[in-house]
């Protein structure tokens, strides 16, 4: 059976790896099948102008996938016979609520999968690394895009590169980006908005809405639009601001804080307001932003606006185990506790 394999000398790609990419390629579009021999590494090396040793490298990751094997006197064949799905997740860091998203994943796919982790650190160059070295060489890619509003065109050209029916994409909804992929999104702006709505008769209570979202908060621009166009709807005094400031903490006002895990910006809150002899949840409302167990045990109950991260590491399990690629808005609310 003659095969088409090209490879490019001149690409950026190692040539063992478009191998790798090239004959995975081939047995998941069952072009070749179970049984079907492969060309020997004389061959193929003599077919392509490659060292031996670069097709051995190929076939020896295909060996190790249980993509092929070979047998003395025969040569190389398709078996097709992977023990577990390799998946990649590539995402920029772990925080609580992602270990949250993690933990729900890893529980449910643990048996079948064989999960890899690469932190891009909001890094687009990075990022950029990660998916051309790996390209091919995993099932499917699970990617949480958080990057640097601005920085669309670059995260939509690298994704481009990972074929639709690998890639699952995680939280962070982008738009202008179609094909037939995976997506479990958060829809930030509109969800903020109808999160808000949830506990509007409560926010009626209050004479003020304050948000506290820091410079470096990745979409504190999007989450203010959406509360921006709630309080104006609905006729809700608010304020935005960009640092913690004593001055602004009077009494029956509530404060949304957009990037707190516990971060600075709600411990100083909270001592501000404590030294002011205010009570949290009865003097002065506080909602966060996202979800962590904790908070169901600190302030007597923080209250918070989230996605659902148990949801999500759920159905990016689901899809892998089924292998039937969904576009899934996330289930996102206002959590009510103490302290709202």
């Amino acid at each position: 059976m003659k095969l088409r394999i090209e490879v490019d000398t001149e690409s950026g790609i190692p040539v063992y790896k478009q191998l790798v990419q090239i004959i995975n390629r081939l047995i998941d579009d069952q072009e070749i099948r179970e049984g079907d021999m492969l060309p020997s590494l004389n061959e193929l090396s003599l077919e392509l102008g490659l060292a031996k040793e670069t097709v051995n490298k190929a076939y020896s990751i295909l060996r190790e996938t249980g993509r092929i094997d070979s047998a003395h006197g025969k040569g190389f064949f398709v078996t097709n016979n992977k023990h577990k799905i390799s998946v990649l997740l590539l995402i920029d860091r772990i925080t609580t609520y992602k270990q949250v998203m993690l933990n729900e994943f890893t529980e449910r796919i643990k048996e079948i999968a064989d999960i890899t982790i690469r932190l891009h650190n909001q890094d687009l160059d990075l990022f950029e690394s990660f998916v051309k070295e790996t390209a091919g060489l995993f099932d499917y890619y699970l990617v949480i895009p958080h990057f640097p509003l601005g920085a669309e065109a670059r995260i939509i050209k690298s994704l481009k590169k990972i074929p639709n029916r690998k890639l699952i994409l995680l939280d962070r909804k982008i738009d202008h980006f179609r094909g037939q992929f995976g997506y479990i999104y958060q829809d930030i702006e509109n969800d903020v908005y109808d999160g808000l709505s949830e506990g509007i008769d409560r926010l009626r209570e209050f004479r003020k809405l304050h948000v506290i979202s820091m410079p470096d908060s990745l979409y504190a621009p999007i989450i203010e639009r959406g509360v921006v166009r709630l309080c104006e709807q609905h006729g809700i005094a608010y304020s935005i601001h960009n640092r913690i400031d004593s001055s602004f903490i009077k009494p029956n006002e509530v404060y949304l804080i957009v990037n707190s895990q516990l971060d600075v910006e709600l411990i100083e809150l909270v001592r501000h307001a404590t030294e002011k002899g205010y009570r949290i949840g009865k003097d002065i409302g506080i909602i966060s932003y996202n979800e962590s167990p904790i908070n169901e045990i600190i302030l007597n109950g923080l209250s918070v606006l989230s996605t659902d991260f148990r949801q999500m590491g759920r159905l990016a399990a689901e899809m892998i185990i089924s292998n039937k690629p969904e576009k899934v808005k996330c289930t996102f609310g206002l959590i009510r506790r103490g302290t709202f």
